[in-house]
């Protein structure tokens, strides 16, 4: 079934490169002509925005034009992680080509609703530990990606927070039905803990519950810091308020919550990760590869950046210092 997925694909390829010019329907392409990509995403947020526009860029310089000869089948759970399996077996009645899993549980939805069509992933903190690859260098059958996490990520941002602010208590939120927010938790704590210092946790179930944990931690923590969960980032700007109003820093996970206010982070683009994601999928595509034959790979680029005007609003005083290690970021 899997080879017969991948042989449909080159064929459909195929017919494409031998029709050009013949009539288009409403779409810029013949039915038949078109890759149809089934993408899947946890929840509306910046991160996995971007990463979804990476992808999408990735597969248009690489002749994968939307409109023309690939369509996307947009589905978002809204958050709510129940969503995912009905999403997975749309795409799997479908028959879709391709199905881009973006975030951890849609990705486990995904792989438990089909072994035949080519799953790609992205946003994935840490696929072997949900079981989604038997290792980075050899994935499933038909399933690769990209994961979320630089191994030096959590200790930068950790040891910025400790030796440069101070900070002996630091307090996280996270849900605890999010595997990956388990395993960046579990690292934290034992860095936080390395270094003399004491981690103070609040879990939540929904976004809903995002401002009363973020409460729950006023008076009790020097700085919080927020993993790359997606039910806490959808709920970014509850927190955002209190760590303002309190004077109490606030850090994240990703960079890309620094636009909607944290202090700082220690990552990657989204959208570079995104692309980087796509390119595998170009040759999954093309018939290049098989999943199978594709490690999964995780960003490159690791850099320290601060977001200057958050940093001053919750109560920190930039230092000239920080230049040496760190970017600028001023939103203004």
């Amino acid at each position: 079934m899997k080879k017969f997925k991948m042989k449909s694909i080159l064929a459909s390829m195929a017919c494409a490169a031998l029709l050009v010019g013949c009539s288009s329907d409403s779409t810029g392409g013949d039915a038949e002509d078109t890759v149809v990509v089934g993408v899947t995403q946890i929840a509306e947020h910046p991160s996995l925005d971007a990463a979804f526009e990476g992808f999408k860029k990735a597969l248009e310089d690489n002749g994968y034009k939307e409109g023309e000869n690939v369509k996307f089948d947009v589905q978002n759970a809204q958050g709510d992680p129940n969503n995912n399996k009905p999403i997975a077996d749309k795409f799997v009645a479908d028959e879709v080509d391709m199905i881009f899993a973006n975030s951890t549980p849609s990705a486990q939805s995904a792989l438990q609703a089909t072994k035949d069509i080519p799953i790609i992933f992205t946003s994935v903190t840490d696929p072997v530990g949900a079981e989604l690859v038997e290792s980075f260098d050899k994935p499933g059958e038909n399933i690769t990606g990209t994961s979320d996490t630089h191994p030096d990520a959590i200790a930068t941002t950790i040891n910025f927070m400790v030796d440069e602010l101070g900070a002996k208590n630091i307090g996280v939120i996270y849900n605890t039905g999010e595997q990956n927010s388990v395993v960046q938790v579990e690292t934290v704590k034992s860095l936080v803990e390395e270094k003399g210092g004491t981690l103070v946790e609040a879990s939540v179930s929904t976004s809903a519950e995002v401002q009363q944990a973020a409460e729950s931690l006023i008076g009790r923590v020097d700085a919080i810091y927020m993993p790359t969960d997606n039910t806490v980032v959808s709920a970014i700007q509850s927190l955002i308020t209190i760590a303002t109003n309190e004077k109490i820093p606030l850090f994240a996970g990703d960079l890309d919550s620094m636009e909607a206010g944290a202090v700082a982070a220690s990552g990657f683009n989204y959208y570079d990760l995104g692309y980087e994601t796509g390119l595998m999928a170009v040759q999954v595509l093309k018939g290049e590869k098989d999943p199978s034959e594709i490690p999964v790979s995780y960003p490159q680029s690791l850099k320290l950046t601060i977001n200057t005007e958050a940093a001053e609003a919750q109560g920190l005083e930039v230092q000239d210092a920080w230049t040496e290690f760190a970017e600028f970021y001023d939103e203004k």
